[in-house]
């Protein structure tokens, strides 16, 4: 560990750039640097040597060969620890590089917009960056390596405080900081060729890089540690919420987050929705949000206590004093009108979320689930209900009420977990029974958690009836029509006894299993 004394400077983000080499200039380091980061420096007064001065040799091909030089590389490799290393520099003229500050050609940029050619793409391909970052962390015990604006001030004060030295704990880290970057880097260019040249949806190595947003408290319980992570390069779904106010999200919460956004999403008409656990306790739609709250909660206001509650509109005064007056642990919305946020806001633990909703489809999202010693990768089940498919299978045909309420309970079941089967009427959600191994334990809890009558509801199944038995159930409820994807080798036989019970029933032809 050594005093720096000479730094190769090359950025593609400028960010604070001008203002760290004007201190590294001050404590006398002299300065390396290339294309338009030497051109910036020389501009505001920075002492700086064109790499190509250093070297000998001009950069060439427009500019695509700068820094693959042996005087680069190895006054970046080379130990000072060594003496046969020394003595080559030395026969060679070759001056060390005590810090090397590279961040990469804006790769990740070009590819997202979407006016970029393949060209355009392939040129923000960097080759000389990542070798010089790798080199220069493999060597950092010699060498600091910064790929981080964030690390310049760090950086400066160290040298301050220990006579322009950096101490080996921070070189270490920087090292780490820097293979990531790579990596992450790396990664982002075998995905491009991936998506580009590959027929199948599924490659045979699955490349996916993610920043960290947050460390948790614990996990799903309190001895488990956790964190939370965002894809990078995506935009979807919960990971750019905006936390107004309360308590810092935990492991569960943002599970519940999850759920509640991607339900309430299905929603075109004003909607309520509240999920404990993953799965919907309540969910409403009416032209008064207000309304579709109060309805919502009242499906099962046991379980709506301390729930997490969704809305696809923004949260008037009204609806926040409503909000107010139960214990919940999130609610989440688009935006929330002025008032309405001071009121939350009075509730000093809950967390209130800002974010699109509904959340932005996006094209190619996969789900990811962790299995003993692997992954699971299935496409997302955006799929939406084709009102032109359904299909009555039954003599009697559903009315224009039923049709509606069967549509709503559709979208709700497609959100709960298998066994699931959904009591609902028009944009009202009357009961759910969710997670059971068998299908009729499911109708009969619904019917038992209910807080409304179920006699002239519509029932909603994710998945085909194997059997009558559950039909049954349901007429002895009072349900008046029945949506399910059919494709059960019974279909006749449940067919028969909605028959029987004069329940309308219509097939979807789709499952939505979520297990």
């Amino acid at each position: 560990m050594g005093e720096i004394k000479r730094a190769l400077i090359s950025v593609s983000d400028k960010n604070g750039i001008l203002e760290f080499a004007k201190k590294l200039a001050e404590r006398g380091v002299a300065i390396l640097s290339t294309g338009g980061t030497e051109k910036l420096l020389k501009e505001k007064g920075v002492a700086v040597t064109p790499v190509s001065d250093y070297t000998g040799f001009p950069e060439i091909m427009d500019g695509r060969v700068k820094t693959l030089h042996p005087k680069i590389h190895g006054a970046i490799l080379g130990r000072r620890d060594i003496k046969g290393h020394m003595d080559a520099m030395s026969t060679h003229g070759i001056e060390a590089i005590d810090m090397v500050v590279v961040n990469l050609y804006p790769f990740e940029r070009t590819v997202a917009n979407p006016k970029s050619s393949r060209e355009d793409i392939i040129e923000n391909i960097d080759i000389g960056g990542p070798s010089m970052l790798r080199s220069a962390a493999k060597n950092h015990n010699d060498v600091v390596v910064v790929v981080d604006a964030s690390d310049y001030d760090k950086i400066l004060s160290e040298m301050e405080d220990n006579n322009g030295q950096v101490s080996q704990e921070t070189r270490f880290a920087l090292a780490g900081k820097a293979f990531t970057h790579t990596a992450r880097y790396d990664s982002m260019i075998s995905n491009y060729f991936e998506s580009v040249s590959s027929k199948e949806e599924y490659p045979e190595i699955i490349n996916r890089s993610y920043s960290k947003i947050a460390g948790l408290r614990y996990g799903e319980n309190p001895h488990q540690s956790a964190a939370f992570y965002k894809e990078i390069g995506t935009n979807y779904g919960i990971s750019g919420a905006e936390q107004l106010n309360g308590k810092e999200l935990s492991y569960n919460n943002i599970l519940d987050l999850s759920a509640t956004v991607e339900l309430v999403s299905e929603f075109k008409e004003t909607t309520a929705v509240i999920i404990k656990h993953t799965n919907p306790c309540g969910a409403a739609s009416n032209e008064s949000l207000l309304e579709a709250y109060r309805m919502a909660r009242e499906t099962d206001p046991v379980s709506a206590f301390g729930g997490i509650v969704g809305f696809n509109r923004k949260v008037d005064k009204a609806t926040a004093e409503e909000l107010a007056a139960t214990f919940l642990e999130v609610v989440a919305a688009p935006d929330y009108a002025p008032e309405a946020l001071e009121i939350l806001k009075g509730k000093k633990n809950l967390r209130v979320l800002r974010l699109p909703i509904p959340i932005t489809k996006v094209d190619k999202v996969h789900n990811v689930r962790s299995v003993a010693g692997g992954l699971l990768v299935q496409g997302n089940d955006s799929l939406l209900l084709n009102e032109g498919d359904l299909k009555v299978v039954t003599e009697r045909a559903p009315t224009d009420k039923e049709r509606e309420g069967m549509i709503f309970a559709w979208k709700i079941a497609k959100h709960v977990k298998s066994n699931a089967i959904i009591f609902a009427d028009r944009g009202l959600l009357i009961a759910v029974g969710a997670g059971q191994m068998s299908r009729v334990d499911s109708s009969r809890i619904a019917v038992m958690k209910a807080t409304r009558p179920v006699k002239g509801t519509v029932l909603a199944s994710d998945a085909f009836f194997p059997f009558r038995d559950a039909i049954d159930t349901a007429a002895e409820a009072g349900v008046t029509a029945i949506i399910q994807p059919g494709g059960s080798i019974r279909d006749e036989e449940v067919i028969a006894a909605a028959n029987e019970h004069n329940i309308a029933m219509l097939f979807t032809g789709v499952r939505h299993f979520r297990h």
